[in-house]
């Protein structure tokens, strides 16, 4: 059973705050659960009902706390909880560690939807991006909503916060850099590079005026030619998936 001081401080791993402070984040589900019991990051408790623990191998030194149903809607942030949840480490990350030749990486500027942000990590997992750099406004990767979103891809991409200015101050020369921009060149009628960076913007102002200043390829994804009523824009999760699409499957 669990305490009312375990309860709360559980709970209070769902705000940002608590969670840089403790260093640690909550996880939820059935399959990021067990994904997490065979990926390289440090689970630090298992919180799961008798019979979803009873179908699980857990790796030596992890003990689930078995808990009730009950228990489980009162520490989970999901509309309906899945079986189980797991507190693991924030892994520590340096943008040192990257390697920028002959792959791509994904920077991300300003993305604030968590939603979004989620669904950008698992399509670069599909498409086999390593990397992804975030601008310090982007939001956090340990929101519990993001995690859910990214479907476990959390564990398999990296992803980085830093200054963004500094990070493209840091690229080798000419090292190509892409955008998609309505001044773009159509992105399914040029020659795209075969590594680089792709820039994602803000959701709603795109990419930022400091950042465009290091794109030098600037691309567009033009309508269906069958539209006859001209969108806003594309969401930022979708484009950031055509662009991958295409510089991935380049045949």
């Amino acid at each position: 059973m669990l305490s009312l001081s375990k309860i709360k401080w559980l709970k209070s791993l769902g705000q940002k705050k608590y969670r840089k402070q403790e260093g640690l984040f909550i996880a939820e589900g059935d399959k990021i659960v067990k994904e997490l019991l065979t990926s390289s990051m440090e689970v630090k408790g298992i919180y799961g009902t008798a019979p979803w623990a009873g179908d699980v191998s857990f790796p030596e030194g992890i003990v689930p706390e078995i808990i009730t149903d009950k228990e489980l809607e009162r520490i989970s942030s999901l509309n309906s909880p899945n079986q189980a949840l797991a507190v693991v480490k924030i892994p520590a990350t340096n943008t040192d560690s990257i390697e920028l030749k002959n792959r791509f990486t994904l920077v991300l500027d300003n993305i604030q939807d968590p939603g979004n942000l989620g669904t950008i990590i698992r399509t670069a997992d599909w498409f086999g991006i390593c990397n992804i750099v975030c601008s310090p406004d982007t939001a956090e990767l340990y929101n519990p909503k993001v995690i859910q979103a990214t479907m476990g891809s959390f564990m398999r991409v990296n992803v980085f916060y830093t200054q963004l200015e500094d990070f493209f101050g840091g690229i080798p020369k000419d090292f190509p850099v892409m955008g998609a921009l309505l001044e773009g060149e159509n992105i399914f009628r040029t020659n795209l590079p075969t590594e680089g960076i792709i820039v994602t913007g803000n959701e709603s102002r795109g990419i930022s005026s400091p950042i465009k200043g290091f794109i030098t390829n600037r691309l567009f994804i033009p309508r269906g030619a069958e539209s006859t009523e001209q969108p806003e824009s594309l969401n930022a999760a979708v484009a950031t998936g055509i662009i991958l699409s295409n510089l991935t499957n380049q045949g």
